[in-house]
């Protein structure tokens, strides 16, 4: 999918008045900035209150609380697929490697924002297209180039890091960082 594709997904949602697409601009970086706070459960009339809007204007936008994780849902995979767009010139692993290093940002988002999310939405299929669009053409230059073994898939890639990302009973950050750090290589020749 290219970034043509990947961002009219996304703005397929935002309103074409200036005025409409401010209000909206403000209330999903409100979203995001509660719900990395307070996860899922972040109240909507904070959500309104931190954009500087009414109530009446977030449900407006976002008629329901599905509405609105969507939205910020979609712009992280969008920005995830942005990031692969961002590092396609380095070399072959350096470029997937700096992919699934924004991917693990990815993930910690993800989660907070998909306790709050009908597991059932068609978003979520069309955010996992989008991914794996984009880091799949990362993983082929990698595997292209000999530094991944060439049976690894973008899907075996995802999950891998995906699974060590969210999990919570790391000491510290430093610990987190290691452990991401073997499973990466792991998949490296």
């Amino acid at each position: 999918m290219s970034v043509v594709e990947r961002v009219s997904a996304l703005d397929a949602r935002r309103p074409q008045r200036a005025d409409a697409a401010r209000n909206f601009d403000a209330l999903v970086a409100a979203g995001r900035e509660a719900f990395a706070e307070e996860g899922s459960g972040a109240s909507l009339e904070d959500i309104a209150r931190r954009a500087g809007v009414g109530i009446g204007t977030l449900y407006r936008n976002f008629p329901t609380r599905d509405d609105l994780i969507e939205t910020l849902y979609l712009g992280e995979v969008d920005a995830l697929a942005r990031a692969a767009d961002e590092v396609a010139d380095l070399e072959p692993w350096d470029a997937l490697r700096a992919w699934l290093d924004r991917f693990v940002t990815y993930v910690g988002t993800k989660h907070a924002l998909l306790d709050g999310l009908n597991r059932r939405s068609p978003v979520l299929a069309e955010c996992r297209t989008i991914m794996l669009s984009a880091g799949e053409p990362l993983l082929k230059r990698a595997q292209a180039a000999g530094d991944v073994d060439p049976d690894i898939s973008i899907g075996d890639v995802v999950k891998l890091v995906s699974g060590v990302a969210a999990v919570a009973s790391f000491d510290d950050e430093a610990q987190r960082q290691r452990v991401l750090n073997l499973a990466i290589n792991a998949i490296r020749r």
